[in-house]
């Protein structure tokens, strides 16, 4: 089921939450307040994006088809992932965020969300 990306920034800035670690991906922050933070993050062509634990709960909306590599924290098996334009995900609080390497030879976007 696709629905448009606006419609699911609004509804998750209001119910969800984000935190990254150090990563290797450009962010840009769109919205922030004492309630909320919502950021745009580019995901370049070979750079991985380090492991980090999860502050809070969140939502991670796909902009962009995408297709990359995830290294498991715990056992490090490798598994590749594909994501379509519109797709959303869910992660919760303290999650260890996994090793993600960007397999195509484009960037992706993704939007993130973070209830404070």
């Amino acid at each position: 089921m696709r629905i448009k990306t606006s419609r699911w920034v609004i509804a998750g800035a209001l119910v969800t939450g984000w935190a990254i670690g150090r990563a290797d991906v450009a962010r840009n922050v769109k919205l922030e307040n004492a309630r909320v933070r919502i950021s745009a993050l580019d995901y370049e062509p070979a750079s991985p994006r380090e492991k980090s634990i999860r502050g809070s709960d969140q939502v991670i909306v796909f902009l962009d088809d995408s297709r990359y590599e995830r290294i498991d924290p715990d056992t490090g098996a490798k598994e590749i992932r594909v994501r379509k334009s519109g797709d959303v995900i869910w992660h919760n609080k303290g999650e260890v965020a996994p090793v993600l390497t960007n397999l195509d030879k484009k960037t992706y976007r993704t939007l993130v969300i973070e209830l404070k």
